[in-house]
C-alpha cells in the first residue's frame, strides 16, 4: 500500500504542474492577443491552488490510478478567454486553442531530455548514494513525459470542447462551423461513451508511445 501511496504522489505532481502549464498557456496566448479575462482573473500564474479542480485535478486521476486504467490524465478549470476580445479572432483562437498542447509537448521534450541526462549520471554515480537518491526523480521524469504526452494528444481530439475541435472549427466553412460548435453540448458524453469502449484509449496510444519511446531513449 506504501508503495502504491508513493508511485501516486511520484504522478500527482507532473500531472498537477501539466494541468497547470496548460491553462496558464491558453490564458497567457490570449492576452498577448487581446483578451486580459484570464489576467484579471488571476489565472495567469503557475501556482497550481488557482486552477485545481476538484474532479478533475484529484478524483479523477485518483479513480484511473487504482482502477487500473493504462493511462493517467485529469484537468484544470479552464482558463476564461473571451475570444470576442482578440485583435483577430480566427488566428487568435487557433493560437490560444494550441497554446495548451504546445506547453505539454514543450513540458514533454524537457522532461525527456532531463530523464536521459539523469539516466547518464546514474550510469557514473552507479552503486553510490547519488544513484539511489536519483531514482524517484527519474520516475517523476518518466510520468512528466506521458502525463504531458497524453495531455497533448488528448487535446486535440476534435470533439467540442477539446482545443482540437477550436482550431479544426475556424478552419471551416461558416455553414459547416456552427453545427460543428453545438456538439460541444454533446462532447463530454461523446468522450466518456469513447473512453468506455477504450476505443479513445487506443487512439491516445497510437501517438503517444512513439513519442515516449524517443523521449525516454527506450
Amino acid at each position: 500500500m506504501l508503495n502504491n501511496i508513493n508511485e501516486f504522489v511520484l504522478i500527482i505532481v507532473p500531472l498537477l504542474f501539466a494541468v497547470t502549464i496548460h491553462e496558464v498557456a491558453h490564458g497567457y496566448v490570449a492576452y498577448r492577443m487581446g483578451d486580459s479575462t484570464a489576467k484579471m482573473a488571476g489565472r495567469l500564474s503557475l501556482n497550481p491552488v488557482r486552477h485545481l479542480d476538484p474532479v478533475g485535478s484529484f478524483f479523477l486521476p485518483i479513480i484511473l490510478y487504482f482502477s487500473g486504467s493504462p493511462f493517467l490524465f485529469g484537468y484544470a478549470k479552464p482558463v476564461p478567454v473571451n475570444f470576442a476580445n482578440l485583435y483577430d479572432y480566427r488566428r487568435g483562437t487557433i493560437f490560444v486553442g494550441a497554446a495548451g498542447v504546445v506547453a505539454n509537448l514543450i513540458c514533454a521534450v524537457l522532461s525527456g531530455l532531463l530523464f536521459q541526462f539523469l539516466i547518464y549520471a546514474a550510469s557514473l554515480w552507479h552503486g553510490s548514494f547519488l544513484q539511489s537518491l536519483v531514482i524517484p526523480f527519474l520516475n517523476m521524469l518518466n510520468y512528466s513525459v506521458i502525463i504531458n504526452l497524453v495531455l497533448a494528444v488528448f487535446n486535440m481530439i476534435p470533439i467540442p470542447p477539446l482545443d482540437g475541435s477550436r482550431i479544426l472549427a475556424m478552419f471551416l466553412p461558416e455553414s459547416l462551423r456552427i453545427p460543428f460548435q453545438r456538439i460541444e453540448r454533446y462532447g463530454m458524453i461523446i468522450i466518456i461513451l469513447l473512453l468506455m469502449t477504450k476505443s479513445l484509449g487506443k487512439i491516445i496510444f497510437f501517438f503517444v508511445t512513439p513519442l515516449c519511446n524517443l523521449l525516454l531513449g527506450t
